[in-house]
């Protein structure tokens, strides 16, 4: 097949296509906490506004699972002048994560050896993430982060900044995420590996030099993830038991599920898919530092931590523990929301108002 993937093996994006606003740094070798080294490593990042002279006006935007680096594409009002992550005043950079398919180094990316990684792509943890952000946040030359923010994925990651880098950030703010992964998180995300690698086109994940790849297995993985990311009661009163009222014989559910696999399929890749999914499996911010309790004692910078009171995957005791267990935790922020855990990317204006009372807690420890 021709150099460029068709729709029906990844949605992965290429150098041949266009990067919109994308830019992309070389930040050399990065060695893995597995011990292997990803060689070459290129971060494709996003940024919005103007670093000031001393390098301190920044501020860091930790994608979930499914983002990338256009921040304002996922998480919309929440980026630009005036706006929660006010471009008049502050830097705001997003970096896609290693391991991802916009651009930053991951399974779809060419190897040294010329071929692509696929299935030799290594396994990456929460804290590898965080290493090559460490790497791209020098060679930009930023000094300091008013404040680290993500949810989910992104706020562990953020966990991990504020434990490895108090220094380096002002304060953080954590959204619908944890301190650890959970059996259930590691169960329900266990089946949707499953999913992907038990699909007929997978190839042990070297699929991108054939015609068709495991969007199939790729689209059961994201119904069941989307389920997770949405409450019960929002299925039920959205959609019930009704028929969609076409010639499918489909429950309406059904199609809106169906739709949201298509939509992950045009723009994202199944290794990518699992190679995320497991370095969020294997989160833990106590691991090789004294368990959980005392990784998050040794915090210093403020954390402010979002709860949604709706969420399933990401249930709001894993915020009360976070707070806790952490000192300088201001007590929990809870967002109620029909949503679920979808529900930091919905209900954006109560999510914006407290980024705003993070980031003057941010300014104030400069």
């Amino acid at each position: 097949m021709s150099a460029d993937f068709n729709s029906h093996v990844t949605g992965a994006w290429l150098e041949s296509q266009e990067p919109g606003d994308r830019q992309f740094l070389k930040i050399g070798d990065l060695e893995l906490e597995s011990g292997e080294k990803l060689l070459d490593t290129k971060i494709a990042y996003q940024t919005w506004g103007e670093l000031n002279p001393t390098g301190d006006n920044a501020i860091l935007v930790n994608h979930a699972l499914t983002g990338w680096s256009d921040v304002t594409g996922w998480w919309p009002s929440m980026v630009g002048p005036g706006l929660p992550l006010d471009t008049d005043k502050y830097f705001v950079i997003c970096p896609n994560v290693i391991g991802g398919c916009q651009g930053s180094t991951g399974p779809s990316s060419i190897a040294p050896d010329g071929k692509r990684f696929g299935g030799r792509f290594p396994s990456i943890t929460i804290r590898d993430m965080v290493a090559a952000e460490l790497a791209l946040t020098k060679a930009l030359g930023i000094s300091k982060y008013v404040l680290a923010v993500g949810p989910s994925l992104g706020g562990m990651r953020s966990l991990e900044w504020a434990i490895q880098y108090p220094d380096l950030v002002g304060a953080i703010c954590t959204i619908g995420s944890s301190a650890v992964a959970t059996g259930d998180q590691i169960g329900a995300a266990s089946i949707q590996i499953r999913a992907i690698k038990t699909d007929r086109h997978y190839n042990n994940g070297d699929y991108y030099e054939q015609e068709v790849g495991p969007t199939e297995g790729m689209g059961i993985a994201r119904r069941i993830a989307h389920l997770t990311y949405r409450t019960e009661s929002e299925m039920d009163v959205r959609f019930g038991r009704e028929l969609q009222g076409d010639d499918t014989g489909r429950y309406a559910v059904e199609s809106y599920l169906d739709h949201q696999a298509q939509k992950l399929a045009k723009r994202f890749d199944a290794n990518t898919y699992i190679a995320l999914t497991e370095a969020m499996n294997s989160h833990d911010v106590g691991r090789d530092r004294g368990g959980v309790a005392q990784a998050l004692a040794t915090i210093t910078i403020p954390v402010v931590v979002v709860s949604i009171d709706s969420d399933r995957l990401f249930p709001p005791r894993l915020q009360e523990e976070i707070v806790e267990l952490t000192p300088t935790a201001l007590p929990v922020v809870t967002i109620s929301s029909p949503f679920g855990h979808d529900g930091f990317l919905i209900d954006v204006e109560a999510v914006g108002n407290v980024l705003r009372t993070a980031i003057k807690l941010g300014e104030s420890s400069k």
